[in-house]
């Protein structure tokens, strides 16, 4: 696979429909090709405390910033033809099915693959699989909890995990 997109959402509360942030980046012949990063006005549109603890982000990030539907429509067209790759999958697939109900808007069927259940298999051997620690095994540094930054990592995962399997 050397055609993706990383993808990663943050959340505003414990709603998944709550996207407060997005990152994805477009993997093309397994080379980065492009990076997106943007905020959006969560619905429903209020922080928890835990949330705003994990990745920083509160209504002074984003009672300005776009709506997912105008958000989306930029993205979309950059994914449209790639699984979508996530590290722990069900959490964003759940939180992209959600905005797309929300919204009223038709969820056209990604396909997602996930790092973490991949991570499993090609480095059994780490005391666990979450995204900083599988990041660490294959030497990639970042800000984990900022999405985008998340994204890139995951992206890096996907591709060492595919450059171990030729």
């Amino acid at each position: 696979m050397k055609n993706f997109a990383a993808i990663d959402f943050e959340t505003a509360n414990a709603s998944p429909s709550s996207v407060c942030s997005v990152g994805v980046v477009v993997v093309r012949e397994g080379v980065i090709a492009h990076r997106i990063y943007e905020l959006i006005r969560p619905a429903p549109n209020h922080y928890s405390w835990f949330n705003t603890k994990i990745h920083g982000l509160g209504p002074a990030h984003t009672d300005d910033a776009a709506l997912f539907p105008e958000v989306w429509a930029a993205i979309s067209p950059h994914i449209a033809d790639l699984p979508l790759v996530a590290h722990n999958s069900p959490f964003d697939q759940g939180c992209l099915k959600a905005v797309h109900r929300h919204y009223g808007i038709p969820y056209p069927d990604y396909n997602f693959l996930c790092t973490c259940r991949l991570s499993r298999r090609a480095f059994p051997g780490l005391p666990n699989h979450k995204l900083p620690t599988v990041a660490a095994h294959i030497g990639f540094e970042f800000a984990h909890h900022h999405a985008l930054e998340d994204a890139e990592a995951c992206a890096a995962i996907a591709l060492a995990i595919m450059r171990q399997k030729r």
